[in-house]
């Protein structure tokens, strides 16, 4: 039997910089002819600036014929993979006794490599020829859709449903990469971009995790939350113990958040006045001191009460009492 003819497909990821290869791939394009469909990419001219030519070629059947007679060739795949050209690369390994194909894969996405098409695309909304909704919207305007989604994102917690949950946390994430993406656009002095966003996030964690990151023991979970909490007091340098708590958040839970604060700080401070919100601010001191979140209580209450009427709805279209 002859030599038999090779052709090798490079894959690469187009989330990485051009060039990052593995050595496979780069031993891959060393060993014969290259040929892509745009040989103008980013990819195509880095290794073309390695010492390897990379030209033109309309598809898999031009590539098949630089590999006639037992010879290797090899085929740069594009950003988009090319699908159609592997396919028929594929096809002619299935149908083709003399020819071997073999896909050599030149990077892999990393871990979170998808978020950079995230923040591709939310470029291309907001930029001249996008999305003219887009367009339009505010830090201001979009504040609403965000408390919407993080109520969607909580109902999907406490129905336990793993489907929408993957769903709202994506549009958490929309309106983080939104946000971000109009931050870009302020004037200079006072513009930034996910990469700070996620920069300070990385380093608060960092900070706040000294068991983790450095070499602070701790003897648990109750230990971790007094470390966490001291050292974000010495961050804030805050003035009160109410500093930092959002008045916005719904009452029950400004209520409770309140009250640990208090506690926690040794300040005995009765509720002011008396009446209802009293009473009810009482009861949320009772959850206080019960380690309840009266939030999620009232909730999972209110969700109960929501399904018994769901079900008184349902007997009397029946005609049952």
């Amino acid at each position: 039997m002859g030599a038999v003819d090779r052709l090798l497909i490079v894959t690469s990821s187009p989330r990485l910089p051009a060039g990052v290869l593995s050595w496979p791939a780069w031993e891959a394009l060393r060993s014969g002819p290259v040929r892509a469909l745009d040989p103008e990419t980013a990819q195509a001219r880095a290794v073309r600036a390695a010492g390897i030519d990379v030209l033109a070629a309309p598809g898999a059947a031009a590539v098949r014929e630089l590999a006639r007679g037992g010879r290797t060739a090899v085929w740069l795949a594009g950003p988009g993979g090319d699908p159609d050209v592997v396919a028929a690369l594929s096809e002619l390994a299935a149908t083709d006794d003399g020819v071997e194909v073999e896909v050599v894969t030149g990077s892999w996405d990393p871990p979170g490599a998808r978020l950079l098409d995230v923040v591709a695309v939310m470029d291309r909304l907001r930029s001249p020829g996008g999305c003219p909704w887009d367009a339009e919207q505010t830090h201001q305007t979009l504040a609403p859709y965000l408390l919407e989604e993080s109520y969607e994102l909580l109902e999907a917690i406490e129905e336990d449903d793993v489907t929408h949950l993957r769903e709202e946390l994506g549009d958490v994430l929309l309106q983080v990469a939104f946000h971000a993406r109009l931050a870009e656009e302020r004037p200079d002095g006072e513009r930034w971009s996910i990469d700070e966003v996620a920069a300070d996030l990385v380093a608060k964690l960092i900070r706040r995790h000294p068991h983790v990151f450095a070499d602070r023991v701790v003897g648990g979970v109750a230990e971790v939350a007094a470390n966490w909490d001291e050292i974000k007091a010495a961050e804030k340098r805050r003035e009160s113990v109410t500093d930092g708590v959002p008045l916005g958040q719904p009452a029950l839970a400004l209520a409770a958040k309140l009250q640990r604060r208090a506690a926690k700080a040794g300040l005995d401070v009765a509720a002011p006045g008396d009446g209802l919100g009293a009473r009810l601010f009482a009861i949320v001191g009772e959850a206080v001191d019960a380690d309840v979140d009266p939030e999620a209580a009232l909730r999972a209450t209110a969700r109960t009460y929501r399904s018994a009427l769901r079900a008184a709805e349902g007997a009397s279209a029946d005609g049952t009492d």
